[in-house]
């Protein structure tokens, strides 16, 4: 294609977290470029931050409904082509489904929607339109867990027996949504964020990457969900004994009560062979454990990795390849997918592996098991999607 993609986003403006870094990621390969937006409900702040990413004036909209409608008048080299979601949870679906019904691409934050019956609901209007659909779980798009992925489907370590996943996070260890933090009131409103709180929140990154790099599907589970801030309306802490489809057990803990700890997502994967390790703090570092052999410590950037790997590896070994390149993995395989498809070309097989409207479907369905399985007195809840 002989232009750059364009791309629109809804939310994201001044001091909000999580636009800035999809702008960044977006903007991180050259081709992408951000040509119009809504980003506030806030009239005031939607115009302030438009001008402040220098958008046209007669691109900044008030609200989505305005952006989708003018925008898809507009000629198809002018337009933009896809559109990012970047708002709370309650405010996924509505612009999603428009902006699909309307013929536009949709990049949107998890969890994919704020109940699993418009999770499916959005699953069944991709399939029907046939547009693309990146939902953006960060950590899959990490090097070395493109090679841990790789390693385990490769069957390095023979048939998977066991998977722990951990993301534990301390920055709600006290009232927070009560001291002026945006990023805390909406996490912890239920409703704005949905019927789970930390397992919405990071529960399901845990869940997905444990399913990503095994290759497997969560068939059972057995959850415990707790609130340890008094006076705090969903909950802040979790843990989830897991069954997969091929007979491996699990260990899934979410906490965002863990005093002192950042974001130290953590999983480790066991087969009958070997076993593997990595950790987000420490993501160029893949640290593989074998039966009868020495463990061995693979490294971003350096030896003998899968295409995948190296596909989205940015620097030398020894350069951090960390969360914002992660996230701008995302973005590049996603654009060369989407571009692509849009001059009817075949795009490289590393390109399609990215996180999509199947695995919303699955968080969604684990958000709505786990507080299913919490607030029952049945040991087990089978997996329902």
């Amino acid at each position: 294609m002989n232009r750059k993609l364009k791309m629109g986003i809804i939310g994201g403006g001044k001091n909000a977290f999580i636009g800035a870094v999809h702008r960044i990621a977006a903007n991180m390969d050259g081709l992408i470029e951000l040509v119009c937006g809504a980003l506030s409900t806030d009239p005031d702040n939607a115009r302030e931050s438009g001008r402040m990413l220098f958008l046209p004036e007669d691109r900044i909209y008030l609200n989505f409904e305005e952006m989708i409608e003018k925008e898809s008048k507009l000629p198809a080299d002018v337009r933009m082509d896809f559109v990012t979601i970047v708002t709370p949870n309650h405010a996924h679906f509505a612009p999603a489904m428009l902006a699909l019904e309307s013929g536009f691409n949709v990049v949107l934050e998890k969890p994919m929607t704020f109940t699993l019956a418009e999770a499916k609901m959005l699953k069944k209007k991709v399939e029907e339109t046939g547009l693309l659909l990146l939902l953006t779980h960060t950590y899959s798009g990490y090097p070395m867990v493109k090679q841990a992925k790789q390693m385990v489907k490769e069957g390095a370590f023979g048939k998977i027996r066991k998977v722990y996943v951990e993301y534990p996070q301390g920055w709600l260890s006290g009232l927070t949504e009560k001291e002026n933090n945006p990023q805390a009131a909406w996490r912890t409103d239920p409703a704005r964020s949905g019927i789970s709180g930390c397992m919405g929140d990071i529960g399901t990154h845990a869940a997905h990457l444990a399913e990503y790099i095994s290759g497997l599907k969560i068939s059972k589970l057995c959850a415990d969900l707790n609130i340890m801030v008094k006076g705090r309306a969903l909950d802040d802490d979790g843990n989830v004994l897991l069954r997969f489809d091929n007979g491996a057990t699990g260990v899934l803990m979410a906490s965002q009560v863990a005093a002192g700890e950042e974001n130290a997502l953590k999983i480790r994967i066991y087969g009958e062979k070997g076993g593997l390790e990595w950790a987000q703090q420490e993501p160029n570092t893949l640290l593989l454990k074998w039966h009868e052999q020495p463990a061995q410590i693979l490294r971003t950037g350096t030896g003998s990795l899968s295409s995948y790997a190296t596909h989205n590896t940015r620097t030398p070994g020894g350069h951090p390849e960390g969360y914002l390149e992660a996230f701008g993995n995302l973005y590049r395989n996603f654009a060369i997918v989407l571009s692509s498809t849009m001059e009817g070309t075949k795009p490289p097989i590393e390109a399609l592996d990215y996180p999509s409207v199947e695995e919303g479907v699955r968080g969604m369905a684990f958000i709505e098991m786990v507080v299913k399985s919490s607030a029952s007195n049945e040991k087990w809840t089978n997996f329902e999607v």
